[in-house]
């Protein structure tokens, strides 16, 4: 009777193998692993613009609109629970990109407002927060990237052959994966002008 019971094992075990459950888990743990780091990149921005922002107050204190763009941005985001469960709801995570889009945003839109302040862009403190900003966007950039590859490899497994069987009985859906909102405008080539720009009548 024994030895029944261990063949017995011995076969679930060689089933289960073969069935992918061991890959899925695996592309499963990968994906948290590379969210968890676009999180934790979105996290060093959040905890960036506080700091840019007051370094930009003293001398773009007419530019309260834009600061308070970003501003408001940040509490957006900030607002937002980013937990591992979002990549499995494609709607929260629809929402997460939204704010995290608009705060992208709201950055470029101070970034072009202090080119008017010299004095701004020669101060050491502004400098290295830029420096440490645009650090950040690239290790997002390289963390989206590595998420993006880790879905794909989990998507792709969940829906081949005989993986797809053990999907289903475990209930293991599709994640959702990062999208472009302007496809449309960022696919067409941005125009180059080196004319100066007129002076402003006065």
């Amino acid at each position: 009777m024994r030895r029944l019971w261990t063949v017995l094992a011995a076969l679930a075990t060689l089933s289960l193998t073969n069935c992918g459950y061991n890959a899925i888990q695996t592309n499963d743990e990968q994906v948290k692993s590379a969210w968890s780091e676009v999180l934790n990149q979105y996290q060093r921005r959040a905890d960036l613009v506080p700091n840019l922002v007051n370094s930009v107050k003293g001398f773009a204190q007419q530019e309260k609109d834009v600061l308070l763009g970003v501003t408001n941005a940040r509490a957006k985001v900030g607002s937002i629970q980013a937990t591992p469960e979002l990549v499995n709801d494609p709607g929260a995570f629809a929402k997460f990109q939204a704010a995290q889009g608009e705060l992208s945003s709201a950055l470029s839109k101070l970034l072009v407002v202090t080119e008017n302040y010299p004095q701004l862009k020669s101060d050491a403190l502004f400098r290295d927060l830029m420096s440490q900003l645009e650090g950040t966007e690239n290790r997002i950039t390289v963390a989206r990237n590595r998420y993006i590859k880790a879905v794909q490899d989990y998507n792709v497994g969940i829906r081949t052959f005989p993986n797809n069987l053990t999907a289903m009985m475990f209930g293991y859906k599709e994640k959702a994966n990062f999208t472009v909102d302007n496809e449309k405008e960022i696919s067409t080539a941005p125009k180059v002008d080196f004319n100066p720009a007129p002076a402003p009548a006065k």
